[in-house]
């Protein structure tokens, strides 16, 4: 007879569950993220059409600007190029506007691809703690039934998504889009690039555990937050151990003292865990798959996502608080 093992014997720790306590807040805010006045603001009719000089050929009618508003009304409720068309085209005549001409689907998806998307202008804060990781969007391929009964096929591929969020506020700061073949690593650069306030900490997982991320990070006096991998070595100069006050070497020695769950929760690596959770919103939101065929429409499409998270998160995000376990 088998004997049943209590809690303590299997390690078994029960789930924290978190609870909202700004509920009136946060309500309004999901409210008004349906509100089209964010999305369509009145200025972007006064730049209806372009101001650019007129040259031989064929002349861009409408604006930048009008085209990035159709393509984020289609982003925000879900609508093809066609269906964009007819939405701008009412919502134009509810405004009085009408008389403003509606570029075609075919102008919006051919201008699409080159679109320079303004980022969202975060409030200025702080220095920051930023958190950095990546996913996968599907492009085209298999649905999730299909893979389950009868595997993958070759024609399955997906884009690699790097983004890093401030774990405090829910911004996302930076972003890059890659083939799903491209190292981790190699997108810091980039990444650090783009944020526009003072980075205290970067949290950063196993996969950025590389000599040159974390000299760039060092460079920039940004505080590494990445744990070592397994098994790993200290890095040296001349001879092993001449450099122990390396941030790396520092924290294998540490974790040599008091192991990596505990080291983890002493440096706040836990924070990287949020990024996480900005994906999980982007993939809720606007879903795992990209619409777009080609890699550069794909990034635009993909800056005009981003945008629109960064605009939802603006009008309010929730403030929860450990509750009961489960």
């Amino acid at each position: 007879m088998s004997k049943v093992k209590t809690d303590t014997e299997t390690n078994y720790k029960p789930k924290v569950k978190y609870q909202v306590t700004n509920w009136q807040t946060y309500n309004r805010a999901l409210v008004n993220r349906g509100n089209i006045s964010i999305y369509f603001h009145e200025d972007v009719l006064d730049n209806w059409y372009s101001d650019l000089p007129k040259q031989r050929g064929g002349q861009e009618q409408n604006s930048a600007v009008c085209i990035e508003t159709v393509v984020m009304l289609k982003v925000v409720f879900k609508l093809a190029y066609r269906q964009a068309q007819g939405f701008t085209q009412g919502l134009l005549g509810l405004l009085g506007a009408g008389q403003l001409k509606t570029p075609s689907y075919t102008q919006v998806c051919r201008r699409a691809s080159g679109l320079d998307v303004a980022s969202y202008s975060i409030p200025k804060q702080g220095p920051i703690v930023i958190a950095i990781d990546s996913t996968g969007l599907k492009i085209y391929g298999e649905g999730e039934w299909k893979v389950r009964k009868h595997g993958y096929s070759k024609r399955r591929t997906w884009r690699k998504l790097h983004l890093g969020v401030d774990p405090k506020t829910g911004f996302i700061h930076c972003h890059t889009m890659t083939l799903n073949d491209i190292d981790d690593g190699s997108q810091l650069t980039d990444l650090l690039d783009q944020i526009e306030t003072d980075v205290s900490d970067a949290c950063l997982d196993g996969a950025y555990d590389h000599e040159d991320c974390w000299d760039e990070l060092i460079a920039r006096n940004i505080k590494p937050i990445i744990p070592p991998r397994e098994n790993t070595v200290e890095w040296y100069l001349e001879n092993p151990g001449d450099y122990p006050e390396y941030p790396r070497n520092a924290a294998i020695t540490r974790i040599k003292e008091i192991g990596k769950p505990e080291w983890k929760k002493e440096i706040g690596y836990h924070r990287r865990s949020l990024s996480e959770t900005a994906m999980f919103r982007y993939k809720t939101i606007h879903g795992s798959k990209l619409y777009s065929r080609k890699i550069e429409t794909q990034k635009v499409e993909n800056d005009v996502k981003i945008k629109v998270l960064n605009i939802m998160t603006a009008q309010g995000m929730p403030i929860s608080k450990p509750g009961k376990t489960a």
